[in-house]
């Protein structure tokens, strides 16, 4: 049995990371830290666990962090957990820049914990299946996404995200576009971004190995209009993404089993750890200079 600490209370950290972790048979919830002390109270109540004060403390009577909070207060306290010798249970993306995203590695690395970086979409088991199987046929030239979301309408558990607003769809979408383009297209190297109306940024991406892919992403989406595409085209012909089959909390199910096994297998080579986040990150900021510079921004190694 593994115990985990909730560091979030939003709905993200209630109802997909608490809920998961309270469901799933080798995890023990140990306790909720939050920025606001009323919320984690009521949700380690929810739960039957402590609420702690003090992050330390919490990394203190865990073996593992779960984190569901803004991403530039996800790298501080992954940092803080790895360093402590925690395994890493993190969301999207793994930071707001890559000098924090290389702190995160660092820790981990340093320590040798465990790390998996929760990409709803890669933990989907259809779509897992999806990706290894394009990767492994190979000839692709293009991919395109289309991720037109709509979060500012009434009910919506995300429109108050402070970080989302300041940080758009670029930040909260781009990496689910990333998390599946990059094991089939390999690394980027290269990105042009422009903006649109309705909060819209466009990039296209030049990958090592010569092919290109493109993703248009918004959060503002009008409603009429909220839509999901994702194609690949190559020498295979055409290839569509499927829809995830599972609701977000089983799929993170599912990336818990997973950093179950890595942990016990001793191995530090997961498909989504805190490298790949890492990777992921590289290629956003080099899209955010590219969008704010109107030029094509190279992306570091």
């Amino acid at each position: 049995m593994l115990r985990f600490g909730l560091f979030g209370t939003g709905h993200w950290a209630a109802e997909t990371h608490g809920a998961a972790l309270d469901a799933h048979p080798r995890a023990e919830l140990a306790g909720v830290w939050g920025r606001n002390p009323e919320r984690a109270a009521a949700l380690a109540d929810r739960y039957g666990v402590p609420a702690f004060d003090d992050v330390d403390d919490l990394i203190e009577a865990c073996d593992a962090a779960a984190v569901a909070l803004p991403p530039d207060i996800q790298a501080d306290i992954a940092t803080r957990a790895a360093a402590a010798g925690r395994h890493l249970l993190l969301d999207k993306p793994l930071s707001l820049s890559l000098a924090d995203a290389d702190r995160v590695v660092e820790a981990a690395q340093s320590a040798g914990v465990a790390s998996v970086v929760f990409f709803t979409q890669r933990f989907q088991p259809n779509v897992a299946a999806f990706v290894a199987s394009t990767a492994a046929a190979g000839g692709w030239q293009h991919a395109k996404t289309i991720m037109f979301s709509s979060i500012y309408q009434p009910g919506s558990p995300y429109g108050a995200s402070q970080w989302r607003r300041d940080h758009g769809a670029l930040w909260d979408v781009g990496p689910h576009a990333l998390s599946i383009i990059l094991p089939v297209l390999g690394r980027v190297e290269k990105v042009a971004a422009v903006d649109g109306p309705s909060g819209l940024v466009h990039l296209l991406l030049t990958h090592a190995g010569g092919a290109t892919s493109s993703a248009s992403l918004t959060l503002d989406a009008p409603p009429e209009a909220v839509t999901r595409e994702f194609v690949f085209y190559g020498e295979n012909g055409i290839e569509t993404v499927p829809n995830g089959q599972y609701e977000p909390h089983v799929a993170f199910g599912v990336a818990i089993d997973q950093l179950l096994e890595e942990i016990a297998a001793g191995t530090r080579d997961h498909r989504c750890d805190v490298r790949f986040g890492r990777e992921v990150v590289a290629v956003l900021a080099a899209a955010e200079t590219a969008r704010a510079e109107s030029r094509t921004v190279s992306v570091p190694a």
